[in-house]
């Protein structure tokens, strides 16, 4: 008798999937506008709030201390018959790695805006970042409750400020303490709300006397941007014949999926007031995985395309963006989107990225730091594999027959590092474990071995989060260690060709070693990294030791001949070389590799590259002067100045070296009244006066 085996139906279509995630700068109110969402999507009976460290999705005891998010969470609501994955990212910008991993394998977003302070730097941040990854967006302008509140100041600054085609389907009735609703331009309704928890009464309510003006021009705006997406629509506004609720929803959704048109409500989350609407617009005007296109990767061993379609029935296929150690003690959490197909737990697959079979051990769909059990999961779903022990982050996950390699996630590198020491033998016994979870953790985060004083060396994007890493290490794993103090992550390159001999030469009795290499160097692009040619003569060197010859090399980069730091941005020719039939050895040509490319730097000129800054600062008018007089004697380069109502904010580019302590120091110079940000901007080389005092002082540290 046969039996027919019954294939599980995924719980919710595709078509009603959506991914999205939560992206604004610090403060703009984006966690405690997830906490509404998840409250009024019944994922949570009772709000937890950010001051109150009570967060569902800041679960970390740093993100409660602090009040802000660190870590991207995830989570998935219902509302509407539709699944909403959701990851609440962070704001600060030493933490954007967790948005741009997230953004990777999110379908669209959700940008939060402080009514008050409109566009802020980490607002561009990460819409740039959003860009990137080509991820349609819908805006909320929040704290419209807030003294100072201009929702149409906002708005312009959105359109300005980044480039964005921004299109409200709401306008505000009032602002600051008058704030009490919203106008819906597409029913042409206004909803004011009733009581605390944003139960809203619209029962035929009229427009507000005095808004019927701004309702018509921002309805027309609104008809006339749908239009460049639906013929029918444009015939009706070219006619001048009314265009219906439904027909304004589908242009816009079409014009939203295409990463035109950007959809901005409005509301204060705190008040609970504006929250069921950006639900309804996720669903509405946010593409499901069936919207996107098919992702493209690679054959991992020929680099033909491949093509998977965002289908259950196509090969299984995922990336990997996140890893994190369970703080519940089930082990190493892997995070994964599905592409393609479909996944069981239990079930064999192959990391496309390292060519090894995994086992995935148990599925998990995440609440925060909450979890439940799957069976198996499907196209379009986020979840947490258990039981993969060598994937990391930005590794494809994929059918053994089927093998596909997806595009990676770049991250930038750290520009920041400090050293430390654990304080007893036992902390040091405990400490290289813990650092070695931290890094799977964040690729940002980077320790290495200074090999001249041997002090562990960790590296990141900035203060704050080496101070969140030293916390953790103590918190989480019990290690209590001394810091010394902040350190720039200083580069090397070279600014001319030159040509570098490597003879290595050791004879001790019996058999010797012996090992002769010649390279050319020469500056490479700025952003090339490291480049290794191979053209010496056939026979010189025999083929098996030239992989010898380039560790040799890239190991020499690693300290480069100026001041010790890595070089950057240089190509290294293999050109000639000589090899002796008994005593030569890999290791013979790892070091005559190593002796060419230092020989060949010291001729070519080598110089420092230090970090350089953008940095964003916003104060009173009347502190204009003081704090661009500052920035110039920090090497500070203006990038621009505008106004914001009575404040100024200022762009610069200036050197990390000279930005230690000047958090004091503004709040000093300004009374408390400016605040500023900080994110990397590139590398440039340092003035050689200043770059010789380094290279003194390192060399006599060491």
């Amino acid at each position: 008798m046969s039996v027919a085996l019954k294939i599980q139906e995924r719980p919710v279509a595709i078509d009603k999937v959506r991914n999205i995630g939560i992206m604004a700068h610090i403060d703009a109110g984006k966690t405690t506008t997830t906490e509404r969402i998840l409250f009024y999507a019944g994922r949570i009976h009772k709000m937890g709030e950010v001051h109150e460290g009570a967060a569902t999705m800041d679960w970390m005891v740093q993100e409660k201390e602090r009040g802000i998010t660190i870590t991207s969470a995830a989570t998935t609501a219902n509302w509407r018959d539709h699944a909403i994955n959701i990851i609440d990212t962070p704001g600060h910008v030493d933490f954007t790695v967790e948005v741009e991993r997230s953004l990777r394998v999110l379908d669209g977003a959700v940008a939060v805006f402080d009514a008050v302070a409109g566009v802020e730097p980490q607002s561009e941040t990460v819409w740039r970042q959003a860009d990137r990854y080509g991820v349609p967006r819908i805006a909320f302008i929040n704290k419209m409750d807030r003294i100072g509140a201009d929702f149409y100041g906002s708005l312009d600054s959105i359109r300005t400020r980044l480039g964005a085609r921004a299109v409200p389907i709401q306008l505000p009735i009032g602002s600051e303490g008058d704030f009490v609703g919203y106008i819906d331009l597409l029913s042409k309704e206004a909803v004011v709300y009733t009581d605390d928890l944003g139960t809203t009464n619209t029962e035929s309510l009229v427009i507000p006397t005095g808004m019927q003006d701004l309702v018509t021009k921002y309805r027309h705006d609104l008809i006339e941007a749908v239009a460049d997406f639906d013929d029918n629509v444009m015939h009706k506004y070219l006619e001048e014949q009314d265009v219906t609720e439904e027909e304004i929803r589908a242009g816009l959704r079409r014009g939203t999926v295409a990463g035109v048109l950007v959809p901005v409500l409005c509301g204060a989350a705190l008040r609970n007031r504006g929250v069921q609407p950006i639900l309804d617009a996720v669903v509405d005007y946010l593409p499901s995985p069936a919207d996107v296109p098919a992702v493209e990767g690679k054959d991992p061993k020929t680099g033909d395309l491949r093509v998977r379609e965002h289908d259950d029935s196509e090969p299984f296929s995922a990336l990997a963006f996140k890893i994190q150690m369970d703080p519940q003690g089930v082990g190493k959490l892997t995070f994964f989107r599905v592409y393609s197909g479909r996944l069981k737990a239990g079930s064999n697959v192959m990391n496309a990225s390292t060519g090894k079979r995994e086992r995935i051990g148990r599925i998990l769909r995440m609440h925060a730091i909450r979890r439940e059990d799957v069976d198996e999961v499907f196209t379009g779903d986020i979840a947490a594999a258990v039981g993969l022990k060598q994937t990391t982050t930005g590794d494809t996950l994929c059918d053994e027959a089927h093998p596909i390699l997806l595009e990676s996630i770049t991250f930038p590198e750290p520009v920041i590092s400090v050293a430390i020491e654990p304080k007893t033998k036992v902390d040091q016994e405990k400490l290289g474990m813990a650092l070695q979870r931290l890094s799977e953790e964040d690729p940002t985060f980077k320790v290495h071995t200074d090999d001249e004083t041997g002090q562990t060396i960790i590296e990141g994007m900035g203060e704050l989060h080496l101070e969140i890493i030293i916390d953790r290490l103590l918190r989480e794993f019990r290690v209590d260690a001394n810091q010394g103090k902040p350190q720039v992550a200083y580069k090397e390159a070279i600014k001319r060709a030159a040509h570098g001999v490597g003879r290595f030469i050791r004879q001790t009795g019996g058999k010797g070693q012996f090992g002769h290499a010649e390279v050319d160097v020469r500056p490479g692009e700025r952003g090339s990294g490291f480049i290794f040619e191979d053209k010496v003569t056939q026979g010189r060197i025999p083929r098996e030791y030239i992989p010898a010859v380039e560790k040799g090399i890239r190991d020499a980069l690693q300290s480069g001949v100026a001041a010790g730091y890595p070089v950057v941005d240089i190509t290294v020719t293999l050109v000639d070389g000589s090899y002796h039939p008994v005593d030569s050895s890999e290791m013979a040509f790892q070091v005559a590799g190593s002796m060419a490319v230092k020989d060949g730097m010291h001729k070519a000129q080598p110089y420092l590259l230090e970090p350089i800054m953008k940095v964003d600062v916003v104060m009173p008018e009347e502190y204009l002067g003081d704090v661009m007089g500052d920035l110039a004697s920090r090497r500070g380069h203006i990038l621009g100045m505008e106004g914001r109502g009575t404040s100024q904010n200022v762009k610069a580019n200036v050197p990390l070296a000279e930005m230690f302590g000047y958090a004091t120091e503004l709040r000093s110079m300004t009374s408390g009244r400016a605040t500023y940000s900080m994110e990397f901007s590139h590398y440039a080389e340092m003035p050689g006066n200043l770059a010789e005092a380094v290279g003194r002082r390192d060399r006599a540290r060491s």
